[in-house]
């Protein structure tokens, strides 16, 4: 999902309880209707630079889509810090939307609640069948043995965006392909007077994100294969304890990003201030900031060692939009035929190419437009090294829970505390405790 966010917080586990006793997404009845067929209610979450910019590329889209079928869409952009407790609302008061855009890391904890519409075999087939959709978007739809939850939409992977001119001016001649080695070149940079790598440390799906990569390169998973949490595995411990010497140690993060939720670091980079980010799919983002195209280069986020690849060499979390209806709609045809519309492959070109992202659509991501410099790298990883976050009831807790463990892990180094290993296990066993049992 979009990084701009920061994982919602607040009422998110009380929310997520009472939701999971919802009927039918909230509805006594629960079921949908037709009773509303000439008007739509549509959710989408904010994937520009403003909510204005969402606006100025979906409403055309939209009265296309009322052109050919009649159907009004009322359209909500709605951001990323307020988008999973206002569907958790909706889950419990049954007054949301028709259709809706979900981080595609919430499917499974949305799909617990049974607010949504499952795309069963019967269901995708109103939209051209389930074999359209790469199978990396699929795995972030529900859990495992269940119909999805949601249809993927917009397909994302992390990269490693570096600043041709600060790499030339500090003799460095290729982008790191190893952690190692972005730490080596990280010293090269810091001598010429510039910052190495931006963060988001106050960013808790950023945090998330990354410790996941992290974890899945030391061979871990924060879930045992039967959905308990074991976030204190040692193997997970020195996964999150790397990422925050990466502030704390090495040097390459700078404190101050400890502060960072809002996009700063990526502001930081488009304005020369650093030499590399870790971010997904930035090209539209550092656009809008006045950065062309040609003063930066795209390659995989390093690996432990090696080259990126599958299994250990994992270097992104699937990242993505899933497309949703609500069960209790009351135009369940209107919404499936906008799904239907908003996942052509017509409409895959143009809302991919607007947010530089990836059709989840084979046909539509097949396009030459999707083959450039700034989609390569990103649609290689996402088929070869790219991994679903967990998809289990808990995870939109555990990104909350975890997230702020690493939140405040880089509170600590700004603030010259020390991180160790005890210290760092003692923050993902307090995260631990506050998840429900499986």
């Amino acid at each position: 999902m979009r990084s701009i966010r920061a994982a919602a917080v607040g009422a998110v586990t009380m929310s997520l309880a009472l939701a999971a006793t919802a009927c039918g997404g909230g509805s006594s009845s629960g079921g949908g209707s037709d009773d509303s067929p000439r008007t739509l209610t549509y959710w989408a979450s904010n994937q520009g630079a403003s909510i204005a910019i969402d606006k100025k590329v979906l409403q055309p889209e939209l009265d296309k889509f009322q052109k050919q079928t009649g159907i009004k869409v009322k359209l909500e952009v709605v951001p990323w810090s307020d988008l999973l407790n206002r569907i958790l609302t909706a889950t419990t008061s049954g007054q949301g939307p028709d259709v809706l855009n979900i981080g595609n890391t919430w499917s499974a904890s949305l799909q617990a609640t049974g607010a949504l519409l499952p795309w069963d075999a019967k269901n995708f087939d109103k939209i051209g069948g389930k074999d359209r959709f790469v199978d990396s978007a699929l795995g972030s739809t529900g859990a495992q043995g269940k119909d999805p939850a949601a249809v993927p939409l917009y397909s994302m992977a992390y990269a490693l965006y570096y600043n041709k001119q600060i790499f030339a001016d500090a003799g460095i001649s290729k982008p790191p392909a190893t952690w190692d080695e972005l730490i080596a070149d990280g010293k090269k940079i810091k001598a010429k007077g510039k910052n190495v790598l931006g963060a988001e440390g106050s960013n808790l799906s950023e945090n998330i994100h990354h410790v996941f990569v992290f974890a899945k390169q030391h061979g871990a998973d924060f879930f045992t294969a039967d959905g308990k949490p074991d976030f204190t595995n040692p193997k997970v411990v020195d996964a999150v304890k790397q990422y925050v010497d990466l502030m704390a140690k090495d040097k390459v993060i700078p404190a101050n990003d400890a502060e960072y939720a809002q996009n700063q670091s990526v502001s930081d980079f488009a304005k020369g201030k650093q030499a590399m980010l870790l971010w997904q799919s930035a090209a539209a983002n550092l656009k809008s900031q006045g950065m062309s195209d040609d003063a930066y280069g795209i390659a995989p986020v390093p690996v432990q060692s090696g080259a990126p690849g599958t299994g250990a060499q994992t270097n992104s979390m699937v990242a993505g939009i899933n497309i949703a209806v609500f069960k209790n709609s009351h135009n369940l045809t209107g919404a499936t035929k906008f799904v239907n519309f908003m996942t052509s492959d017509a409409e895959q070109k143009i809302l991919n190419t607007a947010y530089t992202s990836i059709p989840p659509v084979k046909s539509a991501q097949s396009d030459a437009a999707f083959n450039t410099p700034a989609t390569a790298v990103l649609k290689q990883t996402l088929a070869t090294s790219a991994a679903a976050l967990p998809q289990v009831a808990a995870e939109s807790q555990f990104e909350t829970e975890v997230g702020t463990a690493v939140k405040d892990l880089f509170a600590d180094v700004a603030a010259g505390r020390a991180v160790t290993t005890d210290s760092v296990k003692a923050k993902l066993e307090k995260a631990q405790q506050q998840m429900p049992a499986a």
